[in-house]
């Protein structure tokens, strides 16, 4: 049976699509199979690296990449979690409905205890919305 198909998206896919690919696989990879994008992706945010490490997550190979990478390829769930504060700056994947779940950039104040917070809140819902509420 195949696995449901998850992509995380944001603007630069550094730290909280990042984040969110990292907890959903380690939370579920058995269930899902998940990855992450941005539609101005840089490079993975060493305190995103560092913050899940502290929760025995390691997504210090994982790497920023395009969503344009993943044009022509079915998701089931495609989930938007750029800040309310950037209205019209989340990347969009044609052909599919989006959720969008507002987190806070982490990477805006750049400390640890912002990307903390985020990981703390990411590591909550998608315990929620994934684990114990389903698809």
């Amino acid at each position: 049976m195949r696995k449901p198909r998850v992509l995380f998206l944001c603007v630069h896919n550094s730290a909280r699509s990042q984040m969110a690919e990292g907890i959903l696989r380690h939370l579920a990879g058995d269930r899902y199979e998940v990855a992450s994008a941005g539609s101005r992706p840089t490079s993975v945010h060493p305190l995103a690296v560092e913050v899940l490490a502290e929760r025995g997550v390691d997504i210090s190979g994982q790497k920023s990449k395009d969503v344009r990478e993943f044009l022509g390829q079915e998701f089931d769930i495609v989930i938007t979690l750029c800040g309310d504060d950037a209205p019209g700056s989340c990347p969009f994947f044609p052909g599919r409905v989006q959720e969008h779940v507002p987190f806070p950039d982490p990477a805006a104040q750049g400390t640890p205890e912002a990307f903390r917070l985020v990981r703390d809140d990411l590591w909550h819902w998608i315990g929620e919305r994934f684990i114990q509420g389903g698809s």
